[in-house]
Parts: structure tokens; C-alpha cells; sequence
């Protein structure tokens, strides 16, 4: 049946009303749930008609940016069961935050409007752990390899990493500090951080096991979700600003969360640094 470039656009309107109205909440919930399909072996593969696909001429609205490895066995819309349109995608040896990288972030925030930010590694990373060689080998790779590697290594805590024995625990703990400094410097983005407290936007850190399919997140940086319980309102205000902080929670199925500096404590430790 034949349809027009006018029809195939309003179907695509449609579809973007439907997911702006979502919460980051909801759309990292549908992420959680096309990995589960994925690692199930229950994906659906989301094929888009050759109408759908008419309609993305005009414009895309992607809910979630992730900033992935350029690995080839981290395909990141089928780890998730994602289509067409659904995910903004940079992909980077040892998905790692520089430039470009955090252009296009910026970009999916604040023109794409997407919910969710993911920052995700992955097990047996070669540029993490090529990044913990000493510093004699990195250079003898070619200039650019030699700064992308020494890059990730200013952020990874080797002297902690030499306690660890267990070569897969080394690995999972080396991939997962550098998802977290990657974390980090985006919730330094006055921009982002802007989205995040006005509850438009979560960022969230990500681990990747090759041999599961399984993803894992944690690290979450989301708005304040302040909790207050009856017994709390009785006790002194200062108390209770302390008593909602620490029953603080990550959104389902995110293990841990982020608490950024303020925009004080921010700057505070730059002035200290200087």
C-alpha cells in the first residue's frame, strides 16, 4: 500500500509526542528492559517499515545518548533491543570523554532533548587495559594511540588496582573507574548538570559483561528526589535536609548513585588546586 511523505511525517510527530512525555525514569526503564530481552534471547529486533523509516527523513528524536566503546562485540542498539532512531550513538576506544565526544553529548541534550545519558564500558576492554601498561610501552604506539591511552590511565586508581589479585576483578573494577571519571566530567557540564537538576535529564554509568549479555548500572546522576518521613518533619530543618540526603535512592535496577559538588563546592576546589 502506497503512502505519502506527508503521512509518513505525522506518524513520526506522533511518535515524538508520545516520547517527550516520557520521564528519564521511564526511558532508562525501556533500556533496562530491551537488555533484558537481549540477554534472554527474547529480543525483538525492532525492524522499522519502510513507512517508519520515511518518516525519520525529517527528523530524529532519540530518548537516550550513549557513549559506548567502538568494540566490535558492543553493538549497542541490540545489546539494548533498540531501533532505528531510539539511541544516539558515540562509540570511542575505551568510551572516553574529549572533544568530540563531549560535542556530541552536548548536541543530544540540548537540540535532540534526550532523557537519559549513558556512559558504558565493557568487559575485556583493550583500551583500558592496554591504558594500565607502564608508561615505556604506551609510547611506543603511534602519537594520537599514545594520548588516547595515557588519557584513560590519569583515571584509573592503579595503586588500588595492584591490591586486586583476581584477573576478571581487575578488569570489572578498571573499566567501571573509568565509567565513573567519564560520569564525573559530564556532571561537571553546567549545561547537562542544568538538565539534571531540573529533572529533564539522568546520567548513568554502565558495565557491559560480553559473556552474559547482562548490562549493569550504577553511578546514577539524577535530580534531587528528596524523601521526607513524618517522624523527620519534627526534627530541625537542618536535620531533615540531612535525613531526605541520605535516604536518597538510584532509580530501579541502578545499584549506586553520584552526588556531584555544588556549583560552590565546585569552585572551591578548583581555587584549592590552583
Amino acid at each position: 500500500q502506497g503512502f505519502s511523505m506527508e503521512e509518513a511525517r505525522l506518524h513520526a510527530d506522533r511518535l515524538h509526542a508520545e516520547k517527550t512525555n516520557r520521564t528519564p525514569q521511564e526511558v532508562l526503564e525501556d533500556l533496562q528492559r530491551g537488555n533484558t530481552r537481549f540477554w534472554m534471547n527474547t529480543a525483538s529486533r525492532p525492524e522499522m517499515s519502510a513507512f517508519s523509516r520515511r518518516g525519520l527523513i525529517s527528523k530524529q528524536f532519540p530518548s537516550v545518548a550513549i557513549l559506548g566503546c567502538s568494540d566490535s562485540r558492543v553493538p549497542t542498539e541490540i545489546v539494548f533491543d533498540q531501533g532505528l532512531g531510539d539511541i544516539f550513538v558515540i562509540r570511542v576506544a575505551g568510551n572516553c570523554l574529549d572533544t568530540a565526544t563531549l560535542a556530541s553529548l552536548q548536541y543530544a541534550v540540548h537540540h535532540l532533548k534526550v532523557k537519559v545519558l549513558v556512559v558504558l564500558g565493557h568487559e575485556m576492554c583493550g583500551a583500558v587495559k592496554a591504558a594500565m601498561l607502564p608508561d615505556e610501552t604506551l609510547e611506543q604506539e603511534p602519537l594520537e594511540l599514545e594520548q588516547a591511552l595515557k588519557m584513560i590511565k590519569t583515571g584509573l586508581d592503579e595503586t588500588r588496582l595492584a591490591h586486586i589479585t583476581d584477573s576478571r576483578a581487575i578488569d570489572r573494577e578498571a573499566v567501571s573507574t573509568n565509567v565513573k571519571k567519564q560520569v564525573e566530567r559530564l556532571s561537571r557540564d553546567k549545561g547537562i548538570t542544568t538538565k539534571v537538576r531540573q529533572e529533564d535529564l539522568l546520567i548513568v554509568g554502565a558495565f557491559y559483561e560480553i559473556s552474559s549479555g547482562i548490562v549493569d548500572f550504577f553511578y546514577e546522576v539524577s535530580g534531587p528526589h528528596e524523601h521526607t518521613s513524618p517522624t523527620s518533619r519534627k526534627i530541625s530543618e537542618a536535620v531533615e535536609e540531612e535525613a531526605a540526603e541520605f535516604t536518597r535512592r538510584p532509580s530501579d535496577g541502578v545499584q549506586s548513585r553520584y552526588e556531584p559538588m555544588s556549583d560552590d563546592e565546585a569552585e572551591a576546589d578548583e581555587e584549592a588546586a590552583a
